[in-house]
C-alpha cells in the first residue's frame, strides 16, 4: 500500500465535486483588487526577476477568479523552461475594508489548492471571508499544475487494491517488485518535473505567487501536509511570514519512518475512539468491548486478504481487497461525521458486501466510481515525499519495521510501515532527499499559530507540540478532539482566536486548550 496522505480537504473537496459551494455570485461582489508593482527577489532567489515582475492575467471562471504563474522548472536554472501553476481567488466581499489575500493549502502532498480555495465559505470563519481574498494554487505536479502521471488508471486501481501488509517472504519480495515498478514508471513516465517537485521548490512557488499577488507578506494557511509546506516557507523566507496558521502539523524533521509509525499510532488511537462510539452507538457488528471491535476490525482484514468480497458496487473493481477495504476504513478515521457510515459499512461488509466501504474509498483516494481519478494524488504523493524524505530500499528493513511496529499500532502498524518503500529505489536524487531531515525554527519571523488535535489520525498531537517547540515564535492550540484539524471544523474556542489572529493581528494565547 503506501503512506496516507495528509489532506484535510474531505468535506471541501466534496462540496466543491457535488456543486454544493455557496461562492457562485462572489465575482460581481468581490471588493476592488490592490494596485501592483513589481517585486525585488527576496535572499536566495537572485536572478528570478522576470517571474517577480509578473502580473497575473485574472479570468471569470465559475463565480471566482482563476490565473495562471509562470515559474522556472527548476530553479536552479532560472533561465531554462518553464511550467505554469494553476491559482484561483475567491475575492473579499464587497463592502468590507479588504486587508489582503490569504493563500491556503489543504494538505497532500498533492490535494488541490484550487479546490480548496474554491470552497471558501467553508475553510476559513466569517470574518477572515469577508476581509481577505482566499487564494489557492495547485502546487507544481499536481492537478492543473504540470501533474505528475506515472501509470494509467487500472495500473493505479491495480496498486491500491493490492496487499498493502505481506505476510511472508515472498509476499515481501512481491510487495517490493510492485511499489519498485511503480517508481520506475514515474521514472518513465512523469518527465524531468519529476526533479523538481520537492516542497523547498513549492515553497519557493509560494513566493512568487505572494508577489504575483502585490502583497508584501504571505498570509497563510496550512492544513495537514500544508503545514510542512507552510514552515519550510517561513524557513526560506522568515522576513516575509505575514499571519500564519499551521493546522494539524507535519514537523519538518520527521524521517520517513518517524512519519509512518506515527501515523500508524494516530490511526490506532483514533480507530478506538470509532470503536467506542460502535458501541455506544448500539448492536456494534464487530464486538461489545473496544478491545473486542479492534481484533474484529483486523480478524476482517486477516479474512478479506485470504477471501476478498465479490460485492463491491464498482465495476472496475470486481473484489474487494484488503487494500481497498484498509483505504475505505482509514478514510472515514479523518472526520467523526463519517463514523456513522462506517458502522453500517462494516455490518454490510460482514455480511459479504463492501460497496460502502469501497465508496470510502473512492472518495479517500479522489477516484471516481466506476473507474477514473479526479486528481493525481496517489501518485504524486510519492513524487514529493521521495524528494523530501530519504528512504531505505531493504526489504528486510521494512519488515522488520512492520513487525516491531504491531506492539504500539497492531491494526495499522504493518500497513504504513511498508508505505514509503518506493522512496528507496525513487529513480531520482537529490541534495536534498539525500541528507536527512532538519529542524525549522523561523528566526526572525513573527509568531506562528500552530494547532494540533489530540486524536487526529494523520497528524499526530505530538507533532504539532514538537513544531510548536522548533520555531522561535509561536502559540499552541491544542483541540481535545476527534478528527482530522481543527479550524472550522471543531467549536468556537478554536475558530475565534484564529479569526482574530487573521483580521487583528493579536496572537492566541499560548498553550490554549479547547
Amino acid at each position: 500500500m503506501r503512506r496516507l496522505p495528509f489532506t484535510a480537504a474531505l468535506v471541501s473537496v466534496a462540496l466543491v465535486a457535488s456543486g454544493c459551494t455557496a461562492v457562485g455570485d462572489l465575482f460581481d461582489r468581490a471588493a476592488p483588487a490592490p494596485s501592483w508593482s513589481a517585486q525585488k527577489p527576496p535572499a536566495g532567489m537572485e536572478g528570478m526577476d522576470r517571474f517577480y515582475d509578473q502580473q497575473l492575467g485574472w479570468q471569470d471562471c465559475g463565480g471566482a477568479q482563476c490565473a495562471k504563474l509562470e515559474v522556472p522548472q527548476s530553479y536552479a536554472e532560472p533561465d531554462g523552461d518553464t511550467i505554469e501553476i494553476s491559482v484561483l481567488k475567491v475575492p473579499a466581499r464587497r463592502g468590507s475594508q479588504r486587508i489582503g489575500s490569504l493563500v491556503v493549502n489543504p494538505g497532500g502532498p498533492g490535494g488541490s489548492g484550487v479546490d480548496y480555495a474554491r470552497a471558501a465559505d467553508f475553510i476559513v470563519g466569517s470574518p477572515v471571508r469577508q476581509r481577505f481574498d482566499i487564494v489557492g494554487f495547485d502546487p507544481r505536479g499536481v492537478g492543473r499544475s504540470a501533474p505528475i502521471d506515472c501509470v494509467d488508471d487500472s495500473q493505479l486501481d491495480d496498486l491500491l487494491g493490492a496487499d498493502p501488509t505481506p505476510d511472508d517472504a515472498g509476499e515481501d519480495q512481491e510487495f517490493a517488485d510492485r511499489w519498485r515498478g511503480f517508481a520506475q514508471a514515474c521514472g518513465a513516465n512523469a518527465g524531468p518535473l519529476l526533479g523538481h517537485v520537492s516542497t523547498v521548490d513549492a515553497a519557493k512557488d509560494m513566493d512568487v505567487l505572494r508577489a504575483a499577488l502585490g502583497e508584501q507578506k504571505l498570509h497563510y494557511l496550512g492544513k495537514s501536509y500544508g503545514t510542512y509546506l507552510g514552515a519550510t516557507y517561513a524557513g526560506l523566507f522568515p522576513q516575509l511570514v505575514g499571519r500564519f496558521v499551521l493546522d494539524g502539523v507535519v514537523a519538518p524533521d520527521l524521517t520517513a519512518q518517524e512519519v509512518n509509525l506515527g501515523q500508524a499510532k494516530g490511526f490506532e488511537t483514533a480507530t478506538r475512539a470509532w470503536a467506542k462510539f460502535c458501541i455506544e452507538k448500539g448492536s456494534c457488528p464487530l464486538g461489545g468491548s473496544v478491545d473486542e471491535v479492534m481484533q474484529g476490525l483486523r480478524d476482517f482484514l486477516a479474512r478479506v486478504d485470504e477471501q476478498p468480497l465479490k460485492e463491491t458496487g464498482d465495476p472496475a473493481v470486481t473484489e474487494l481487497t484488503e487494500g481497498w477495504a484498509s483505504t475505505g476504513i482509514a478514510a472515514a478515521m479523518y472526520d467523526e461525521g463519517m463514523w456513522d457510515g462506517l458502522v453500517e459499512a462494516m455490518r454490510d461488509a460482514l455480511k459479504g458486501d463492501g460497496s460502502e466501504l469501497m465508496g470510502l474509498a473512492n472518495s479517500y483516494a479522489d477516484r471516481k466510481p466506476g473507474g477514473g481519478y479526479s486528481g493525481n494524488i496517489m501518485e504524486v504523493i510519492y513524487a514529493v515525499n521521495c524528494l523530501d524524505k530519504p528512504e531505505s530500499d531493504s526489504v528486510e528493513e521494512h519488515a522488520r519495521a512492520a513487525e516491531a511496529s504491531r506492539a504500539e499500532a497492531p491494526t495499522w502498524g504493518p500497513f504504513l510501515m511498508w508505505s514509503s518503500l518506493a522512496c528507496g529505489s525513487w529513480p531520482v536524487k537529490t541534495e536534498r532527499s539525500s541528507q536527512p531531515p532538519a529542524k525549522i525554527t523561523a528566526e526572525g519571523a513573527p509568531p506562528i499559530v500552530v494547532v494540533g488535535t489530540t486524536r487526529d489520525p494523520a497528524t499526530p498531537y505530538e507533532w504539532s507540540v514538537r513544531l510548536r517547540d522548533q520555531l522561535a515564535k509561536a502559540s499552541l492550540i491544542t483541540y481535545d478532539g476527534d478528527g482530522h484539524t481543527a479550524y472550522t471544523r471543531s467549536n468556537d474556542c478554536v475558530d475565534e482566536p484564529i479569526d482574530t489572529f487573521y483580521t487583528k493581528g493579536t496572537v492566541p494565547q499560548d498553550g490554549l486548550k479547547c
